[in-house]
């Protein structure tokens, strides 16, 4: 045997087993890189909990997106240029200068379907159970070419300072309210999460950046009691409201000077008549103050979050809200805030026309005036913007920069809004329709 076709014939099965495990190395490293940016940071806690220790190293190098990125790369394009050279290389001696060619589109081929797509569709169709799998072993990688990866890293940010170009290290991480919302916006688009699910956990995740002032009852539609009117008409308001505590001012509405429960009240004044068979002609030296626990005052700006935990903290339910001048705004209670969570909470001393939204014959939506628009939202599944106003008919008001007259319409947003009730200076009722 010709001594020279035998080491031909060896060189070209060592270079083509080369290539090969090349090709090997190139689709890990392009499944491992889609593996660990697509998988859920959640999903893969979950399983780090459970006792996963895949998982666990996963999320620890995913920790550092840019090193992770730049370490993968830098191992799929040694890889990938290597196996390209030794192709030319074996193409060349077997085919001559038309080699380059052939191994040009033989690698295309080869490295598109094994060492891209393949991995890559398996990698993104079981993100976490491959991400947890490779992570021991990418995390050597990232080891081995950390000193490279660092010197790649600086030199491509001083490329991009001498453009104006400044790199946030944590620019990707996605905030987790975002992400979450997200994910419940487009489950519910899919038909995979209800309306009322998504409402919510959307709910629950908004208490930290809405304030009480968004929610809470204004002052004009507070029921107090005076301190100084006689006791028959303060038992006789006590009955007739629907609630169970009502703020007790003295003068003038400003100067609250405590809360009473209508238990305490009616406890108190069953026993200055001296039971059933008391004079109720003592009841005219009967003190309400003396019942009335401490006004609890908050600022305005407190957000739901803080104030939800005050109630629970402090085992109180109600609050009055003052502005930053200590003057009166409104109040707020335990149920306003839950109310942003599970929705609208009714009993039986509720009214039955407390619905935000009614719907007229010809088929436009009547809204109160003071409907926040967060309700209105909820109710109909529309995106109309709260940060300029709280209720319609602010928003209203804010967008046509004047208090309008019954009978003028307005579009804005998407939707026609027409006024059809006022008071005063207040909107009371709008009809409002998409556009």
């Amino acid at each position: 045997m010709d001594p020279s076709s035998s080491a031909l014939d060896s060189a070209f099965w060592i270079t083509t087993g080369a290539i090969l495990l090349l090709l090997i190395l190139s689709g890990f490293f392009s499944g491992s890189e889609t593996a660990l940016t697509a998988a859920s940071r959640g999903k893969l806690r979950s399983q780090a909990d459970k006792g996963s220790s895949g998982a666990a190293k996963a999320l620890q190098i995913t920790e550092d997106n840019e090193r992770l990125i730049g370490s993968v790369l830098l191992g799929n394009n040694l890889v990938n240029i290597l196996s390209a050279a030794l192709a030319t290389s074996l193409f060349t001696r077997a085919f001559g200068e038309s080699g380059v060619a052939i191994a040009t589109l033989v690698m295309t081929v080869l490295v598109l379907v094994f060492a891209e797509v393949l991995p890559k569709t398996y990698a993104i169709t079981n993100a976490e159970k491959a991400a947890a799998a490779v992570a021991p072993l990418i995390g050597v990688v990232v080891m081995l070419f950390a000193p490279v990866v660092a010197l790649v890293r600086f030199l491509v940010r001083g490329v991009l300072r001498l453009f104006g170009v400044q790199i946030d290290p944590d620019s990707h991480i996605m905030a987790v309210r975002e992400e979450i919302a997200g994910a419940l916006y487009l489950g519910h688009s899919e038909g995979v999460v209800e309306k009322e699910d998504r409402d919510r956990i959307l709910g629950a995740l908004d208490l930290a950046e809405r304030t009480v002032e968004e929610i809470m009852l204004h002052r004009s539609g507070i029921m107090m009691l005076d301190a100084d009117a006689e006791p028959e008409v303060i038992l006789a308001q006590c009955l007739e409201s629907p609630h169970t505590r009502l703020p007790v001012y003295r003068g003038e509405q400003e100067n609250i000077i405590g809360v009473v429960h209508a238990k305490d009240l009616f406890r108190a004044m069953y026993a200055q008549v001296g039971g059933t068979d008391g004079n109720t002609r003592r009841l005219k030296d009967f003190d309400i103050s003396k019942v009335a626990t401490a006004p609890y005052f908050v600022p305005e700006t407190t957000t739901l979050d803080d104030q939800m935990r005050a109630f629970l903290r402090m085992r109180s339910h109600f609050a009055l809200v003052v502005d930053e001048y200590g003057s009166l705004r409104g109040l707020i209670t335990l149920e306003d805030i839950l109310e942003e969570i599970v929705g609208e909470i009714t009993d039986e001393f509720d009214l039955d026309n407390e619905t935000p939204v009614s719907r007229s014959e010809d088929g436009q939506f009547i809204v109160e005036g003071a409907t926040t628009i967060r309700d209105l939202n909820r109710a109909l599944d529309w995106s109309l913007p709260d940060d300029e106003a709280n209720t319609v008919a602010g928003l209203v008001i804010h967008e046509a920069q004047m208090i309008p007259t019954a009978g003028q319409v307005f579009a804005f947003h998407g939707f026609r809004f027409e006024v059809t009730g006022r008071e005063g200076n207040r909107i009371t009722e709008l009809k409002i329709r998409p556009l």
